[in-house]
Parts: structure tokens; sequence; C-alpha cells
């Protein structure tokens, strides 16, 4: 992992050695192909720090998309991160286990318990870092926006090791999705499913990751942006999930934009999509998590 293009300045890994849970124990290697990883041999997270100049005391986790397949750690990670540190914000990249792996016990857990550890792991060193941390949110687009719902929508600890880190909160002050995948239902991404879930998951199972149903007022405050024309993830799946923050009063910001389809991204985004980034920037603002002050 060392090798991927664009490296950030440090690899953290997520587990102390024989302690990673819903394991069977097996050593698997990194596997990458065209800018794609495909398998994850060590969970952990690339870190990308501001300047302590420019150094805001807000942190992110981004997750990277893919269908739960394979991670798209450039277009949906990287390139993130950097945007990210030109608002004095700290990054983090996941690496975190795709339910593919031969590894894991529990498909549908594996991605979920490795960002509940990366959010204690960040808190864990959020004094070190300059870091608030009541300022930390997580971001995702297409799975990887499912998979930043599901931190902010299911507060079972699924990650708890025995260690110190048990003690420290897993769930974001905030959520940045982009195009993301929300529902296991009726408008799923069917791939996204296939791949968390199995073939034939159960009613009781598509409902526990149908990220909707698990909104509450404790949801922290989201920001959406999805486009009309999404031929990938229905657009329904932002709009199933604002609608769930409107009826649970959790101040929220949806965007539908018509042009973008499922390439929402930092450049050459066509139309009026391309204006997700000020927005969401000045989303962070206006909430107050770039200032502090809320």
């Amino acid at each position: 992992m060392s090798a991927l293009p664009g490296r950030a300045q440090d690899f953290m890994p997520l587990w102390p050695k024989k302690k990673m849970p819903n394991s069977k124990g097996l050593k698997l290697a990194d596997k990458i192909e065209n800018e794609r990883i495909l398998q994850v041999g060590t969970p952990g997270m690339y870190t990308f720090f501001t300047s302590k100049e420019e150094n805001k005391g807000c942190a992110v986790l981004i997750c990277p998309g893919g269908g739960y397949e394979r991670l798209t750690y450039l277009l949906g990670g990287t390139q993130l991160a950097k945007w990210f540190n030109t608002m004095g914000v700290t990054a983090f990249v996941l690496n975190y286990r795709l339910p593919n792996s031969p590894d894991l016990q529990d498909r549908s857990l594996g991605p979920e318990q490795d960002a509940q550890r990366a959010m204690r792991l960040i808190r864990a060193h959020a004094a070190r870092w300059k870091l608030d941390p009541q300022r930390i949110g997580i971001m995702g687009g297409s799975a990887g926006g499912h998979l930043a719902a599901t931190l902010g929508t299911h507060p079972e600890d699924v990650s708890a090791i025995g260690d110190s880190l048990d003690r420290l909160a897993f769930a974001p002050n905030f959520i940045v999705l982009v195009s993301p995948v929300i529902t296991m239902g009726q408008y799923a991404h069917a791939g996204s499913r296939k791949n968390l879930l199995g073939e034939n998951p159960s009613p009781e199972l598509v409902a526990k990751f149908s990220n909707e149903l698990h909104v509450t007022s404790a949801t922290p405050p989201t920001f959406l942006a999805h486009a009309y024309n999404d031929k990938s993830v229905n657009q329904r799946n932002s709009l199933l999930f604002y609608q769930a923050l409107v009826e649970h009063d959790v101040p929220s910001s949806l965007h539908t934009f018509p042009q973008g389809g499922h390439a929402i991204a930092l450049r050459n985004t066509p139309g009026s999509a391309g204006q997700w980034t000020t927005l969401c920037e000045a989303w962070l603002l206006e909430m107050g998590f770039l200032t502090g002050s809320k």
C-alpha cells in the first residue's frame, strides 16, 4: 500500500495484531488494479494533515466508494482529502475491509467495524493533532456514502476489542454524502446490496442496513448532493435520507442537480453539479464546523 500514487504522510493500521474482530485469521495481501483497491490486507487510514497555521481543528474520515466490491481511492479518497486540506480540515482516507474478503466471518459488518475503529482512533489522537473531538465528521460517495450513513445512524458498538479506544465515541459530528447508497430496499443499488448482504438477504438484514429507517434526532447534520440523472444510484436514496432527517428535525442540506450522473467529483462535473464543493464548504462554515462555534 505504500506504493499508492499520491500517498499521504502516513498510513495507520486500525487494529492491533491478532485483535481484529470478525476475522478468520487469514493473512491477505493488498490487491490493487487500475487505481482500484480490490482487496484490503491491512485495514487502516491514510492521513492528510494541514499545516499548523491552517489547521481549523476540524477533521473528516473519507470512505471511498466502489459498490462494496472495490475502493476508488483516488477519485473517492485522496483527491477529496487534499480538497478538505485547502479548507484547513485534516482528512483521513479509510481503507476498509470489503465484504467479499475471504477473511470475514460476517461480510456485512466488516466495513462498519473498520469505520467505527477509525473514528475512535482519530479521537484518540485529537489532542496530539490539535483537533476538536466534537468536530470530526465522515464523508462518503456511492457505497462509501452508505458506510458513512451507517456510522451516523447505527448506535450499536460492533468494534469493541477490550482496549482503551472502546471508551471513545465512534459517531461522527457531521456527514457529507455525494451520490450515496442509502437504502437496501426498493431503490437500492443492486451491486452494493448483493456485495454487502449476499445474494438473498433476509428482510431483517435489508431493514438493518436501510439507513433511512434508522435516522433519529441524534443523527448528525448532513449535507447531501445527488444528480437527477444518476443511472447507477437512484436519487431517491438521498431523498429518503433527507426526508427522515427532516422528520427528526436534524438540520441538513439537500442538493439535487439536473446533470452529473454518477460521476459528481471535484473536477469535470457537468453543469451546476460542479458547484457542490462550494456549497459544501459554505455549509460546513455555516454550521460552525470550520470555525468551532455552533
